[in-house]
């Protein structure tokens, strides 16, 4: 019984772990491309960093999702 437990722990912490990484990087890389276009025209930052939240409000969905799945592996 205490290796199910173990196990759906591991797995858990695997798909959360994965999860978690890709949704990291991309947020990453959209706040990097945004910098760089601020820099290159700073008068359209307002745009840019709008659609920068946009952006890294649909990549962290992309975690939630990984965080939901690993309670569902925990859980279930």
């Amino acid at each position: 019984m205490e290796d199910a437990a173990v196990m759906k722990d591991l797995a858990m912490a695997i798909a959360v772990g994965f999860g978690v990484l890709g949704p990291g990087l991309g947020i990453g890389f959209i706040a990097a491309k945004a910098l760089e276009a601020i820099g290159r025209n700073p008068d359209a930052s307002g745009k840019i960093v709008t659609n920068m939240f946009i952006g890294i409000a649909f990549t962290e969905a992309l975690a939630i999702f990984a965080l939901v799945v690993g309670f569902i592996i925990k859980f279930a």
